[in-house]
């Protein structure tokens, strides 16, 4: 018995990588099981679940979020069953290979694209065929050569997960942050063939597509013929993201991307920086202003939700940069903000400005930056707060009436006043019940009749089980909401 397993995030996660090495089993295929678990549950649990299953070889994918649970998962395997085979893969495990925490317990580690290298490690073990190296470096191939993942997605995952899905794979591009930087190009799977799979995950009933191509319009003809395939199916209930480089929007997309309705799109767009002295010394080629243009087409233009990236801390930026950038971006209309910190991911050649920038990163996961020259410890960390409260706030698209008074003609300033304030009253980033949420944000501003009636109109629209009036009157961190969790995109689809 092989098990193919790894920690998501979130269950509404699903495992693309675990399907792409089951897909390519062969004749061990019917000797191999995948299960995923999620980070929230306790180590020794999850070992007993794998155990129950007697398995000979597990392999586990690791990554950033999980290197920690999984290393005290392995822990518990190795202690209990020690003759187990340990196999990783993964992106936090294929750099920096032998100083991770995992490394002790594991007994083969496959670095880079383990498609193939875990099914002939499997065949070794079964046939009693000695391992010669506990690290392995499988030579480099074409998509092409692999067998599709997509048949290999459940029912289940289906009707209640992301389905995760990609035309290509790497990046040419060089950005010193990102793990991408260290492939040497982008390659992509036969087209016809790819969307043969995309034919029947949609036949089964699949509607949401998260497309993982680092630089899906990188290939213009590609990238029509997918969009295209998706305008040929009713789209009132299709959802499809994808990645975006900011700077090439042809006309030829621009048609094609006109042509879907409110909510079927979301394009996550990484500016990460404005500032152009910052874009070079992180080898990140940008057109400021054609992506500028783009961006405000985009807006303008079409019904596209636009979910764009910064990143703080990075080497040579300041605080004045990054909120001039800050400013910039909000003016342009994105629906979603994503405020990243600088984090020092392995293998990444980011590293190399550290003595020169004074670049400073947690030891631990996910290694945030802490400090740089120009930015010290406590404007990072009151910028991981700006982050935490964007997200709660203006990402959340509950707030769609309250936020424009709150940012007015000086967004990041004013939010940065707002989160100060927050943490000063609060001293929490998390944890925050909506309707105490409602309440602070009163309490910020308590004599504005403007501001309190934009949040009465937001409160409104939440179906929160009391009035607005008791609400801001008391201090009560809990009520019950009638509505689970609905999408971001619903919610700022709704504001129009």
């Amino acid at each position: 018995m092989i098990l193919l397993s790894t920690l998501n995030a979130r269950y509404i996660h699903c495992a693309l990588g675990l399907r792409y090495l089951y897909a390519q089993m062969e004749e061990l295929q019917p000797q191999t099981e995948i299960i995923e678990f999620m980070i929230n549950q306790r180590p020794i649990d999850i070992a007993e679940t794998l155990l129950d299953k007697n398995p000979q070889i597990i392999g586990f994918g690791v990554y950033i979020w999980n290197i920690q649970q999984t290393t005290a998962l392995i822990a518990i395997l190795k202690t209990i069953r020690p003759e187990i085979k340990i196999i990783l893969g993964g992106p936090e495990i294929s750099y920096e290979t032998e100083l991770s925490s995992a490394f002790p317990y594991a007994d083969v580690i496959i670095r880079g694209q383990a498609d193939f290298a875990f099914k002939s490690i499997c065949s070794d073990l079964f046939n009693k065929r000695p391992l010669l190296n506990k690290i392995i470096d499988p030579p480099g191939f074409h998509p092409t050569l692999l067998q599709l993942p997509y048949a290999y997605y459940s029912d289940e995952d289906i009707r209640q997960r992301v389905i995760y899905v990609e035309a290509s794979r790497g990046c040419p591009f060089k950005c010193e942050f990102c793990l991408s930087s260290l492939d040497k190009t982008s390659q992509a799977f036969a087209i016809d063939h790819f969307l043969q799979a995309m034919q029947q995950l949609y036949q089964r009933g699949a509607r949401h597509f998260k497309f993982v191509d680092r630089t899906f319009n990188l290939n213009i003809k590609t990238s029509q013929k997918i969009l295209q395939f998706f305008l040929s199916k009713p789209l009132h209930d299709l959802f499809l993201h994808f990645e975006l480089i900011p700077d090439r929007l042809p006309d030829e997309l621009k048609q094609l991307i006109e042509q879907f309705p409110p909510g079927a799109l979301q394009f996550e767009i990484g500016i990460q920086t404005f500032n152009p002295q910052v874009q070079q010394l992180i080898s990140r080629k940008q057109d400021h202003a054609r992506t500028l243009q783009n961006l405000r087409y985009l807006e303008a233009e079409t019904q596209v939700h636009l979910h764009t990236d910064l990143i703080a801390g990075l080497p040579g930026e300041d605080l004045t940069s990054f909120a001039a950038g800050f400013n910039l971006l909000t003016s342009l209309g994105s629906q979603e903000i994503q405020m990243g910190i600088l984090k020092r991911l392995r293998g990444t050649p980011i590293i190399r400005h550290s003595a020169e920038f004074e670049l400073r990163f947690d030891p631990s996961p996910p290694y945030s930056i802490l400090s740089t020259r120009d930015m010290d410890s406590h404007t990072l960390f009151r910028l991981n707060r700006f982050a935490r409260y964007w997200d709660m706030i203006a990402n959340s698209g509950r707030f769609s009436s309250t936020l424009p008074q709150i940012l007015g003609q000086q967004p990041f300033e004013n939010f940065m006043a707002l989160t100060d304030w927050l943490f000063a009253t609060t001293a929490q980033t998390h944890n925050i019940a909506l309707p105490r949420l409602f309440k602070l944000l009163h309490d910020f501003r308590p004599a504005d009749a403007d501001f309190s009636a934009a949040l009465e109109m937001d409160f409104d629209k939440t179906g929160i089980k009391s009035r607005f009036s008791a609400v801001i009157g008391i201090n009560r961190a809990e009520l019950k909401t009638t509505q689970s969790a609905a999408s971001r995109q619903q919610r700022h689809l709704n504001q129009d």
